[in-house]
């Protein structure tokens, strides 16, 4: 058969490629579509939260917002201190808890286990960030807030009571991003820390933590993330009372669930301030996501540039 012939049956082959550019342009535009529309959906919640809650912080001044230690929404007095405190608390109370638990599990799942405990395990660790926090929430209602009234006093609704369920809760994300930062250290670290006569245990501390510990910081500040923003759970456990807290028995309020109580009856200057609360939670969270990634990137450039 002739060469005509050929691409006359064939097709001309400058007009396939241009078909398949063309298509690969359309998959390019596509995406980029789809890039910018969540990047838009987060914009448009920016200025939907700063929108309603600028004003209400401008009349009370940012100061006085932020450090005012009264919320009293009738007498249009509002300092959202104790909020902030009480989110602080419980953050730091669920990191003591969590971090430590899923550092442990992690190691153990890395390092540890046998691989077919391991591919048992994780499915169901990971199965946890699936439970609806309301259930969690419900369980420590029924179980955690008894045993701290009965065997530690107080109310049993508690700074103590949120820092467990939320210490539970965090455990999916920071046990799988640090399982995760710890197999992909390369396996020649732990061959020749082994090969120069360090134990398993020392080949984990001196080596794997050290050589995985951007991932592990990422997901401990995901992780503070996380508990910071968790609203169902804390509201049920925690007793919202707006003082700062004195003691881990105290009960407490946190800015989610400042917002969550008072959004479905607040109006004029009220719903303006906690639109005000839900800006200074944005901007914490924000700069918590700002430093994950500013931590993992620094981190990841210093091992490809390493210092001479």
């Amino acid at each position: 058969m002739s060469e005509e012939g050929r691409v006359t049956r064939e097709g001309h082959p400058k007009r396939g490629r241009r078909r398949a550019g063309l298509s690969e342009r359309g998959v390019e535009r596509v995406l980029t579509v789809v890039a910018l529309s969540a990047i838009g959906v987060l914009g448009l919640i920016t200025v939907f939260i700063f929108i309603g809650g600028l004003p209400a912080i401008a009349k009370t001044g940012l100061w006085a917002f932020v450090s005012g230690h009264k919320w009293a929404p009738g007498r249009g007095v509002f300092g959202i201190f104790p909020m902030i405190m009480g989110s602080l608390w419980v953050t730091i109370g669920a990191l003591a808890i969590g971090v430590p638990l899923s550092l442990a599990c992690a190691i153990f799942l890395a390092e540890v286990a046998p691989p077919k405990t391991a591919r048992v395990i994780k499915p169901a660790i990971e199965l946890l960030a699936g439970i609806p926090s309301v259930i969690y929430g419900f369980m420590g209602l029924v179980i955690l807030v008894p045993l701290i009234r009965t065997h530690l006093g107080g109310p049993g609704f508690s700074v103590l009571a949120s820092s467990v369920v939320l210490g539970i809760m965090i455990l999916p994300t920071v046990i799988s991003i640090s399982y995760d930062a710890m197999k992909a250290v390369p396996e020649a670290y732990r061959d020749g820390s082994l090969a120069l006569g360090a134990t398993k245990w020392q080949t984990i501390v001196m080596v794997l933590l050290p050589a995985a510990r951007s991932g592990i910081l990422a997901a401990i500040i995901l992780g503070m993330g996380r508990a910071i923003g968790e609203t169902m759970a804390v509201i049920m456990v925690a007793g919202n009372a707006t003082m700062v807290p004195g003691s881990l028995l105290d009960p407490v309020r946190t800015l989610t669930s400042n917002i969550a109580l008072e959004m479905g009856y607040a109006a004029g200057t009220h719903r303006a301030a906690l639109f005000g609360t839900g800006v200074i939670l944005f901007v914490i969270i924000m700069l918590l996501s700002i430093l994950a990634s500013f931590t993992t990137t620094a981190r990841g450039k210093a091992k490809v540039n390493p210092k001479p």
